[in-house]
């Protein structure tokens, strides 16, 4: 009886990876080509809400006023790539400041954010509209977040532009909004 239970486990797990490797060699696991995310099947702004600095006010992004490119930044305060990116985006913010950014974190801390915020001194950008706290894990789950930064950047009609994952680069950005 134990033989034939492991034969039938065998050839289960055999036939599984059989099919794993049939829907990868046709291109059903590859990212680029899911179409099943929700930012894929909507590519218009979508609507959610954001907890705002002083961890009262709620903003959605519903009342992102159209016209000008925007960027969703998702990063982590803590993350030293993170962090990476965005001293990089501020030092060639020149080039880029008619993206109107919306800095966007799932970390529970305001502190964090606070902190994040006055240390890179974002206050001092006028593109860089608000930061908030995505309380309701919204990002993560309609973008398909593997890890942070992303960013997702809009066209003045709030139309997806791009989706980046990880490197994010002050090039790449205005060369998508050119």
């Amino acid at each position: 009886m134990k033989k034939l239970f492991f034969l039938l486990l065998l050839t289960a797990c055999c036939a599984g990876a059989a099919n794993a490797q049939d829907a990868k060699a046709k291109g059903k696991n590859d990212p680029a080509k899911d179409t099943m995310q929700p930012y894929r099947k909507n590519p218009t702004l979508p609507a959610f809400n954001l907890r705002l600095m002083d961890s009262v006010t709620i903003f959605n992004t519903y009342n992102i006023p159209g016209g000008k490119p925007i960027g969703l930044f998702f990063f982590d305060p803590e993350c030293s790539h993170c962090q990476a990116v965005i001293k990089a985006l501020l030092k060639g913010m020149d080039s880029i400041k008619e993206i109107q950014f919306y800095m966007i974190t799932p970390v529970h801390s305001a502190t964090a954010l606070r902190k994040f915020y006055a240390d890179y001194h974002l206050g001092d950008y006028k593109n860089i509209v608000l930061a908030g706290r995505d309380y309701e894990f919204f990002f993560g789950s309609f973008y398909g977040v593997k890890y942070v930064p992303d960013l997702a950047l809009y066209d003045g009609n709030k139309k997806l532009v791009k989706l980046y994952e990880g490197a994010i680069t002050v090039k790449e950005l205005h060369k998508a909004i050119h």
